[in-house]
């Protein structure tokens, strides 16, 4: 009899156990008190469908809660299926709603599905966000380079969320920005005298097209001094130019050497043909001789001419006397 009594018993609180499962009856109280009307079989059917009925419930709560009457419990339904985030769609409609930011419960969804932070986003409409932009390098036009670093203050931009580029779009733009803007600008000078004008060149300029943010301000956080671009580039120019130089001279001085050593042998030819020339001489006259071509008195008189001629060469060019 006692056994039977134990498992009748444990048969009831299984039975009981499966029926709450299936049928969250505390929930369905919870969410009649709280003015939302929604039915057993609803919930029932959640868990069939394995839809947390806890979250829905306490999504359409809220959003009861907070007045926002274009919240309803299928839509909550198919967002949860297609892998939305319900409870964050939820606080950022209440925040939205609150700020008084227009922002529906379609382009809410959208937005979570799109893999944004849709709460984070409003949050970001209500209270800018600041991000600083990675040291940028630039240099003026008298060849000093420039190292700055801005602060960005943005805000989240709702309509464009979805589809919009990002942070690091907005920090690349403001970059450029900040390089065409220095770039422009006749003097290091100017642009440490008058930082600011670097930010409002860079504002006109609407980088926050086709982004998720609307840029407020941007501020100038530091600018340090660089090396001296032009005089870098002027001395590589200037090695650049030696360099060239050199080489012409060196080709040159190689030409002059070749021509040198071409007109040496040259003269060194000259002098073979005439010692060549010298050697046939005494044969010549030999032959002269035998031939009856040249007399003796021939041969004296050329010895005569040839004796005053090294004289009178002697007079022009007196040998140099050593003391």
């Amino acid at each position: 009899m006692v056994l039977t009594i134990v498992l009748l018993c444990v048969a009831l609180v299984v039975v009981l156990s499966v029926f709450f499962y299936y049928v969250p009856f505390f929930l369905w109280i919870s969410a009649r008190v709280s003015g939302v009307h929604i039915s057993l079989m609803q919930l029932f059917l959640m868990r069939i469908r394995k839809v947390p009925a806890s979250i829905i419930v306490r999504a359409l709560i809220e959003a009861h809660k907070a007045g926002l009457n274009d919240v309803n419990r299928d839509d909550l339904e198919a967002h949860y299926l297609a892998g939305g985030n319900v409870e964050k769609v939820v606080h950022a409609l209440v925040s939205a709603s609150k700020a008084n930011i227009d922002l529906g419960f379609k382009m809410a969804t959208a937005i979570d599905l799109a893999g944004r932070d849709v709460f984070q986003a409003v949050q970001m409409s209500v209270n800018p966000k600041v991000i600083e932009t990675p040291p940028v390098t630039a240099v003026a036009k008298d060849g000093i380079q420039l190292i700055a670093i801005a602060r960005v203050t943005v805000r989240a931009n709702i309509r464009q969320l979805v589809g919009g580029a990002g942070e690091d779009t907005v920090l690349a733009r403001v970059g450029e920005g900040i390089v065409s803007s220095i770039g422009s600008s006749e003097s290091h000078k100017q642009v440490l005298e008058n930082p600011d004008s670097i930010s409002k060149v860079v504002l006109r300029k609407g980088l926050d097209s086709g982004t998720a943010f609307e840029i407020l301000s941007i501020d100038i956080a530091d600018i340090d001094i660089g090396k001296n671009i032009g005089a870098s580039l002027q001395i590589d120019q200037a090695q650049a130019d030696k360099s060239i130089a050199q080489a012409k001279a060196e080709e040159r001085r190689a030409m002059a050497i070749a021509l040198e050593q071409e007109m040496r042998a040259k003269a060194q030819e000259a002098r073979a043909k005439v010692i060549e020339a010298e050697a046939q001489l005494p044969i010549a006259m030999a032959e002269a001789f035998k031939s009856g071509n040249l007399g003796i008195m021939d041969y004296y008189r050329m010895k005569n001419i040839e004796s005053d001629t090294n004289m009178r060469q002697n007079i022009a060019n007196p040998p140099a006397t050593t003391k």
